[in-house]
């Protein structure tokens, strides 16, 4: 009995350790249109000693989101992070050019496992970004 206590402790131990689902989310929003921009591929890296290093990648969902980019099996430490995203292939895909094949966003985390959104307003020719809730 004790051991299966003491396991159950450390699953819950883990599970406290690690990165919150929901951690680092982003959106975008296509301001040409007002609508959500799907299907968008973003890609997460960390600045490690002066190189990147990719910790995860996903798409945007239906609603131009991405709920949990961070991976829910670690921790999100402090540090410089780049999020980019990958709008040229998106805008090729609605037929459209752009002169932004690529934004990425550099931000800095503060705090273990922060909670940080990264909104994306996007037009063929600008963009704009800001710390969200």
């Amino acid at each position: 009995m004790k051991f299966a206590i003491g396991c159950v402790i450390s699953m819950l131990s883990f599970a406290v350790l690690a990165a919150p689902e929901g951690t680092l989310s982003v959106h975008i929003l296509n301001q040409q249109t007002g609508l959500p921009s799907p299907g968008v591929a973003v890609t997460l890296e960390k600045n490690s000693e002066g190189k990147w290093r990719a910790v995860a990648e996903s798409k945007t969902d239906s609603d131009g989101r991405i709920k949990s980019l961070y991976p829910v099996a670690d921790d999100m430490n402090p540090g410089v992070y780049k999020v980019t995203f990958h709008t040229g292939d998106y805008f090729n895909a609605e037929g459209k050019k752009t002169f932004f094949p690529e934004v990425p966003v550099i931000f800095s985390v503060t705090e273990k496992n922060q909670k940080l959104h990264i909104p994306l307003l996007l037009s063929q020719y600008g963009y704009s970004t800001y710390r969200g809730s």
